[in-house]
């Protein structure tokens, strides 16, 4: 591969055999808040890091400035606190022109985090952009957004300035759970038929669709998240098959990455999927409450985050995941003074105190990384 992810050493299989086999990673031990480690790393040090935990998002308070917030604790004590607004139960996560877009099961709406402004808001759609229970949220280049809905069954589609425009889906037609977009085309997850939709973008026209019910190659069962990926090939979470499908855009199968089981590469509930700019795989995984990196053959890299735990980085019932190249420079301010950040990546958690979780992807400086790790 072009870029490498991380040196494949006996330290770090060691580590994900013992995550796979007790079923989620080792948590770190708990202990109080003056005395946890203020940067946590993927894989730790000694070895050479590729991932850094950088920040969480879950309320308006986590966008003030570090001087801002000790004023306004000095000026109002901890009332600061009790007034902020935040996300609930959050699914899906996106990233656009310096906002973090939450969709939140719970709010009936999407919360935003503009991050340029140090600024909280909230859409609640009312009357025919009403979002009872949004799930995801896929945002095109033009700032489009499109909203899953599954008590809706709709995909409700809001502009750049956030002003409902339409919704896609008459009744019996789907249970939308995500969307990616490629084109004039939108591609639906479907989690009533098993399959996904593909869509016309402008229209909402069904095109034709990609599975079936069944857990032979190509056939799917729950799929849950979508991503297209830089070789313009369709990736799609079969949850209840344990495994990421590939296909063409066109919906010939390609290949299957993943198994259920308890070894390294295996996968208990996969949920978010994300491709970099190597074509290296994230998926979220939603049991074993961590993310996991495959390379553009399909093996096994990486592995980063761990259940939660009261540190922040901690991730409990990971959803979403969301890979983030333009607006990385936000968030140089939380990397350490030595990593150099390439990118971000964005995971979304229904529960535990961190709703929004950023890491950073990059190499340590002075460290050794070969083309052959």
């Amino acid at each position: 591969m072009t870029h490498t992810i991380v040196a494949r050493t006996t330290l770090v299989i060691c580590t994900l055999q013992l995550l796979f086999l007790t079923g989620c990673a080792e948590a770190p031990k708990v202990v109080e808040e003056a005395e946890q480690p203020s940067v946590v790393f993927y894989p730790a040090l000694p070895n050479p890091p590729r991932i850094q935990y950088l920040a969480s998002f879950s309320s308006s308070r986590d966008l003030k400035s570090e001087e801002f917030s000790n004023f306004g604790k000095f000026i109002l004590g901890d009332e600061t606190n009790k007034d902020a607004q935040g996300v609930v139960k959050p699914y899906g996560v996106a990233m656009y022109e310096g906002k973090i877009y939450v969709a939140d099961t719970r709010g009936k709406g999407y919360a935003i985090f503009d991050l340029r402004n140090e600024k909280y808001s909230f859409v609640e759609g009312s009357g025919a952009g009403a979002m009872p229970k949004p799930i995801n949220i896929t945002i095109d280049t033009d700032g489009t957004k499109y909203i899953t809905d599954t008590v809706r069954n709709q995909v409700l589609v809001f502009d750049r300035d956030d002003e409902y425009l339409r919704a896609f889906g008459v009744e019996g037609q789907f249970k939308p759970v995500d969307v990616a977009i490629s084109g004039d085309r939108l591609y639906v997850a479907n989690l009533q038929n098993h399959n996904v939709q593909v869509l016309d973008k402008l229209s909402g026209d069904l095109i034709s669709t990609i599975g079936k019910v069944g857990s032979e190659e190509g056939e799917l069962y729950h799929p849950t998240n979508l991503a297209i990926g830089p070789n313009k090939h369709l990736y799609v979470s079969d949850t209840g098959n344990f495994r990421v499908q590939e296909f063409s855009l066109d919906g010939q199968f390609i290949r299957s990455i993943g198994k259920i089981g308890a070894g390294a590469g295996s996968l208990a509930r996969p949920k978010g999927i994300a491709l970099d700019r190597d074509g290296n795989l994230y998926v979220v995984d939603a049991a074993f409450e961590n993310v996991q990196i495959f390379d553009s053959q399909g093996d096994l890299l990486l592995f980063f985050g761990e259940p939660a735990t009261n540190h922040p980085s901690g991730l409990d019932l990971p959803t979403d995941i969301s890979i983030d190249y333009p607006n990385a420079m936000y968030f140089q301010k939380y990397v350490d003074p030595k990593f150099k950040l390439k990118y971000v990546i964005l995971v979304a958690s229904q529960f535990g105190r961190s709703k929004v979780n950023v890491y950073g992807f990059g190499e340590m400086e002075g460290m050794s990384y070969t083309e052959s790790e």
